[in-house]
């Protein structure tokens, strides 16, 4: 049976929250204008800020928006095709470097973080020296889980079935009882690894365990821009978790600002404009960013007094499924989009912010930005892509239309469908 409808969403498509209702906007305060930074990441972040304004602030003079080349076709079948979704992960997920967890997630020696992905269980580490480890969160005695999904601090694993400890390194240090047991040789019986990275306040992790990713190739002229945003000393407040359909449907809607008027009139429309955006590709990954409402009165000001976090809401999207939205305010709002099956993904939605809340106002105020994320993404974004992937199977046989406003879909599907032409080209020579 195909899920239509998510166990979040508590309304249905016409008993939806009217938008008299929709949460109130939450305050936003722009962080790069403050920032002082003298190392090269930031000045160059700040000045391609500016310059970013400037392409945004001509496309909302001109009332014109970034254009791809032509229309794009997309058959309805790859949304619904399992065989393919299967390739489809096997060819992206299981073989690029997944974006899993933010730095600060890990924020200190003896913290990690657990998560599933596509059935496997990820275990990411900080060790007492602080480097970052992944592994299969798997005791090697007899395959029980070490660590409940989430994030937290811990100086030993311990496997809660019999007990065997491992370090933050995945060392098998400890077996309960091994005098009846019997002796265990510690080499090679330590927890299986995945190669793991750190960049620009990203932990990176592979699931083939052989796998040897070049993450500064895989970024590429990005990472500058990314390492200027310095994710590294942001303070990780909140995690929450939503249900999503396909992967495909629901990063869809990340990726486009041509439905904000439409879909988010009450709630995203308040502060952005909508259809007006520049993009910006670097290899699979992209930028889009829309103009927020302030751009109108900034355009009339000299360009040293206008305050990029005002004008432009960047939203940086690593593939297969990372967005960093307000990456230039004082709260970002992160969001991991990972399959589960054919019909449906998971989505974290991680609240970082530039400072720790310490007060009972600045905690409240933090909790009124995630939860007005929470409930935007749920009960506007992802009811309406339960719909789409209602309507699916009924559309099979016929094709989306991406249209030239919508760029960043375009270079997504592309970006797909070249990462299975090249995993349909290695099958053959690998079968050799």
């Amino acid at each position: 049976m195909v899920q239509t409808s998510s166990p979040e969403i508590r309304e249905t498509a016409t008993e939806r929250r009217s938008p008299a209702s929709a949460p109130s906007t939450p305050e936003y305060s722009s962080w790069i204008s403050q920032d002082r930074s003298t190392d090269p990441a930031s000045v160059a972040m700040r000045r391609e800020a500016a310059e970013l304004v400037e392409r945004v602030m001509a496309h909302h003079r001109d009332n014109t928006t970034h254009q791809a080349a032509g229309q794009w076709t997309e058959p309805v079948a790859n949304y619904l095709d399992a065989d393919r979704w299967r390739r489809e992960t096997d060819a992206v997920h299981r073989s690029v470097p997944l974006p899993l967890a933010m730095s600060c997630e890990l924020p200190g020696p003896h913290t990690y973080k657990a998560i599933d992905v596509l059935g496997v269980p990820v275990l990411i580490t900080r060790d007492r020296q602080g480097a970052v480890h992944a592994m299969i969160n798997a005791c090697r005695h007899r395959g029980a889980r070490l660590l409940e999904a989430g994030c937290g601090v811990s100086k030993r694993l311990t496997c809660p079935y019999h007990s065997w400890a491992y370090d933050l390194a995945g060392e098998l240090r400890g077996v309960y009882a091994e005098k009846t047991f019997g002796e265990v040789a510690r080499e090679g019986r330590g927890l299986v690894r995945l190669p793991a990275g750190e960049r620009a306040g990203i932990v990176f992790v592979s699931l083939d365990p052989a796998a040897e990713p070049d993450l500064d190739e895989w970024l590429g002229d990005l990472q500058p821009l990314l390492e200027g945003l310095r994710l590294a000393e942001c303070h990780h407040y909140a995690t929450s978790e939503l249900t999503s359909p396909n992967w495909k449907v629901t990063l869809d809607g990340y990726l486009e600002t041509y439905h904000f008027a439409s879909l988010h009139p009450k709630t995203v429309f308040e502060t952005n404009l909508s259809n007006m955006m520049a993009h910006d590709t670097w290899g699979p990954h992209q930028r889009i960013a829309p103009a927020l409402r302030p751009i109108a009165q900034a355009s009339e000001l000299p360009p040293d007094r206008r305050d990029p976090g005002d004008c432009v809401g960047p939203i940086y999207w690593l593939f297969p499924g990372l967005a960093i939205a307000g990456g230039w305010r004082q709260k970002i709002a992160v969001s991991l989009v990972l399959p589960r099956t054919a019909t449906e993904s998971v989505t974290q939605q991680i609240i970082l912010l530039r400072e720790p809340a310490v007060t009972e106002e600045e905690r409240q105020a933090a909790d009124r930005f995630g939860a007005w994320f929470h409930e935007v993404v749920r009960d506007e974004d992802y009811a309406t892509t339960y719909g789409v992937q209602q309507g699916l199977e009924a559309l099979a046989g016929t094709d989306f239309v991406f249209g030239r406003n919508e760029p960043g879909l375009q270079h997504f599907h592309r970006t797909i469908h070249q990462h299975l032409d090249r995993g349909a080209s290695a099958a053959p020579r690998a079968a050799r």
